[in-house]
């Protein structure tokens, strides 16, 4: 009788066992695809840069080191692997967006123009898609961080080395900041 007392406690602890690790492996799967969603939205937005800019550049002649500064991020984008480099790229990169999007309101020809509209909407739709994607991901981390700290699947998570993940933020004040324009510097 014992012997069979042990044999459904083993079975229950087994079967646990394994249902923690597959909600920690499901976790981890969930992060990894929240991750691909931000990284293809953000590529998107990277890949409408360039005909924005182009558009904007007739009408924008003193905002130079702003489209300097556009072009250096996309470049460094290319070559950035971890999330919190990516992050901080991005949000260098909403900062001189805002900045064009601010000026530009003051050049109703640009704003008239339809290449310039269409861009900017699509722009806007991959913000707000990227926005969305940093929530997504920002939530899975979390979930998924918090399994790592509670008990029993903390046990488990450091049996088979999971790692807590980072979440998605702004890194810097500045990027917090609201963006300033004079309209008053224009020469």
């Amino acid at each position: 009788m014992i012997g069979w007392i042990l044999l459904i406690i083993a079975i229950v602890l087994v079967v646990a066992f394994i249902g923690i690790y597959n909600s920690l492996i499901q976790s981890r799967i969930k992060v990894d695809n929240a991750w691909s969603q931000i990284d293809v939205q953000l590529q998107r937005r990277f890949d409408l840069i360039p005909n924005f800019v182009e558009t904007v550049k007739g009408y924008m002649n003193h905002e130079k080191e702003t489209f300097e500064k556009i072009a250096e991020l996309r470049t460094s984008w290319a070559n950035t692997q971890s999330i919190s480099e990516k992050a901080e790229l991005d949000n260098q990169l909403s900062t001189a967006l805002k900045t064009i999007m601010a000026v530009s309101e003051s050049y109703p020809d640009l704003k008239a123009n339809q290449n310039f509209a269409d861009l900017s909407e699509e722009l806007r739709n991959t913000e707000n898609k990227i926005s969305f994607s940093r929530q997504f991901y920002n939530d899975s981390v979390t979930s998924y961080n918090t399994k790592l700290e509670l008990f029993p699947s903390n046990i488990i998570a450091s049996m088979f080395n999971f790692k807590s993940r980072d979440l998605f933020k702004a890194e810097s004040d500045e990027a917090r900041k609201n963006v300033k324009v004079d309209f008053g510097s224009n020469s």
